[in-house]
């Protein structure tokens, strides 16, 4: 008989890491559960391109993968610091922000407690019913490793949590597979391979744009930058407190009690607290850095503001934009050595990864616990991480809720396992099947 996960996690990232923590601290209150996550990265990884090296958390340390759910654990940020020795430093520096680096050593650290629990290397490839007497009682997960092997795991439910996908512009798809032409998720590595590029262009108003424009100008021998963006200018994030609030774990039941419409409205009014925008400070940088430019007389960095990009063709001699400029309402092309495009993540991945089990999947939706909404005949319950910003509110492909969220759909996770625990001679049939 082969052996039947109660859980399978695609992805382990910081929300299917905070989920085994969860499942971890919960496991004095029922049976363990037997989880096992699949990563398609040979070891934990995150972000690793855009570790900038003055780049920082735009949210607060206490939105760690424990702390709102149980400040109690030994996974919070806090005792990391202490198991490192750095706690009191910390406290020194006065800052809820620690830098990009530190967090994701931090993020590291929490990883590795779960080693035996991960299976890194292997890409889930499909995710296939498993069809015993007319009725779905298992899931087939199909991962492939680097090898190239086809592994196949059964599992009673499923933790969707792969993030985001780069999103790429109409205009630049016809050049996927132009390395000098990439998103800012992969900035780093192909920046390097470019080291000699000598006119780069950053496509995007957002906090990467803003921190890929400012390590590009600070670069030893930079090369001559330009910023070009739709907007008129690149607006601060608003994280005042009143606002927000819309990321507080509780504001998600307000949200997802919401009509579908009023859920659109909340969005559209809180748009820019998350999307093209960036940190005040680092707006001021960049302001900074063009200031002095105007003082010395030079003209390496441009600001092309209100431009659109109406033609993309790429030649031997480079990549050519054609640029709509608003403000003369002119149009111009100009000859580039690499394009960054810091454009921002699609969050739709799952449901070409889910696309077999789309007859009893429906539209997609999920409940207020993040499960799927499945037709009668299907049983494995599968639960998405950082695909609900729609019904569950822009927090939630955030670190914000993390913490509390892994919590609920462990609970879930725990309660199902303990209504099917009764029934083990059905799963035995269905294996067999």
């Amino acid at each position: 008989m082969p052996h039947v996960h109660d859980l399978v996690g695609i992805g382990f990232g910081p929300s299917n890491i905070a989920l085994a923590i969860a499942l971890e601290e919960k496991r004095h209150a029922s049976r363990p559960l037997d989880a096992l996550f699949i990563e398609k990265q040979l070891s934990f990884a995150w972000h690793p391109h855009m570790l900038l090296d003055h780049a920082h958390m735009q949210i607060s340390f206490l939105k760690d993968l424990a702390t709102l759910r149980n400040p109690t654990s030994r996974f919070t940020f806090v005792n990391y610091l202490h198991q490192k020795g750095r706690l009191t430093a910390f406290a020194n520096l006065k800052s809820f922000f620690p830098s990009r680096h530190e967090f994701n050593d931090y993020l590291s650290w929490a990883a590795e407690q779960f080693e035996d629990a991960c299976a890194y290397g292997e890409e889930v490839v499909e995710v296939l019913p498993h069809d015993a007497g007319g009725e779905v009682t298992l899931l087939r997960v199909r991962s492939r490793n680097h090898a190239g092997k086809l592994i196949e795991r059964l599992t009673r439910n499923l933790v969707v949590g792969i993030g985001g996908t780069a999103n790429i512009p109409d205009g630049f798809r016809t050049l996927r597979n132009d390395p000098r032409v990439f998103h800012s998720s992969s900035y780093l590595q192909n920046m390097a391979k470019h080291a000699e590029a000598r006119r780069v262009a950053v496509v995007g108003a957002g906090q990467s744009a803003a921190e890929i424009f400012m390590d590009l100008q600070g670069r030893p021998g930079a090369p001559q930058v330009d910023l070009i963006t739709r907007a008129r200018s690149i607006r601060p994030a608003d994280d005042s407190p009143f606002v927000n609030e819309i990321f507080n774990a509780e504001f998600t039941d307000y949200t997802f009690s919401r009509s579908e419409a009023e859920r659109a409205a909340l969005l559209d009014e809180f748009w820019h607290t998350n999307y093209a925008v960036a940190d005040l400070e680092l707006i001021q940088q960049i302001y900074k850095a063009f200031y002095q430019q105007r003082v010395t007389g030079g003209n390496r960095l441009r600001f092309l503001r209100q431009h659109d990009i109406r033609n993309v063709v790429a030649d031997a001699q480079g990549v050519h934009l054609t640029l709509w400029d608003q403000n003369v309402q002119r149009e111009h092309t100009v000859r580039y050595d690499a394009v960054v495009l810091a454009t921002g993540y699609a969050r739709d991945q799952h449901k070409a990864l889910l696309a077999p089990l789309a007859g009893y999947l429906g539209d997609y939706t999920v409940d207020r616990q993040y499960r799927l909404q499945a037709t009668p005949d299907f049983h494995p319950a599968i639960y998405l991480q950082g695909a609900c910003e729609d019904s569950h509110g822009l927090s939630d492909t955030l670190l914000s809720v993390t913490s509390v969220r892994t919590g609920e759909i462990g609970s879930a996770l725990l309660a199902t396992a303990a209504g099917a625990a009764p029934h083990p001679r059905r799963e035995a049939e269905a294996i067999q099947t």
